[in-house]
């Protein structure tokens, strides 16, 4: 083991006073095997990144999240919001996510564009326009389309089901 360097290293707090108890709620601890009095914060100390389903996929089941992930969902209606400036993109999405969803459909898919020379500023802004109260009322859940349906330029939306 002497000649074994490790993959990566850990950035270490200051040393403390070894007859001080670690610090409760900030995710201290003593390194295992390390010295004493050796500490690590919560933020040093490598997590599991959370994945995609978990961040976008809210309030639905994992059957569902993973059909629209993977573009299983039939598309059923396309907005094209590309050379709109964002107040006109702004008004026809509400317009369009509340006619889909009176219409009875349940999978749209939005094309925003990648925004190459402006910085993608309807790519940006369309997820808090969906997340608005007028439209979060109709949208169940969002996922960025599989590249055939327009990948990182373009986002599935997945609305609730009509009234009846």
């Amino acid at each position: 083991m002497a000649g074994v360097a490790p993959l990566r290293r850990l950035h270490h707090q200051q040393r403390r006073d070894p007859n001080l108890p670690p610090q409760a709620g900030k995710g201290g601890g003593r390194v295992n095997g390390g010295p004493e009095g050796l500490e690590i914060s919560e933020t040093t100390m490598a997590r599991p990144a959370p994945t995609a389903a978990a961040e976008v996929f809210t309030g639905i089941d994992r059957r569902t999240a993973e059909r629209l992930r993977r573009g299983r969902y039939p598309v059923e209606a396309r907005l094209d919001l590309h050379g709109m400036t964002q107040d006109e993109a702004h008004r026809t999405l509400g317009g369009f996510i509340a006619g889909a969803r009176e219409q009875g459909r349940r999978c749209v898919l939005i094309i925003t564009g990648h925004g190459r020379t402006s910085g993608g500023i309807l790519k940006a802004a369309t997820p808090r326009w969906l997340a608005e109260p007028a439209s979060r009322a109709h949208v169940l859940t969002i996922a960025p389309a599989r590249p055939q349906h327009g990948g990182a330029g373009a986002l599935y939306v997945l609305l609730r089901r009509a009234d009846r």
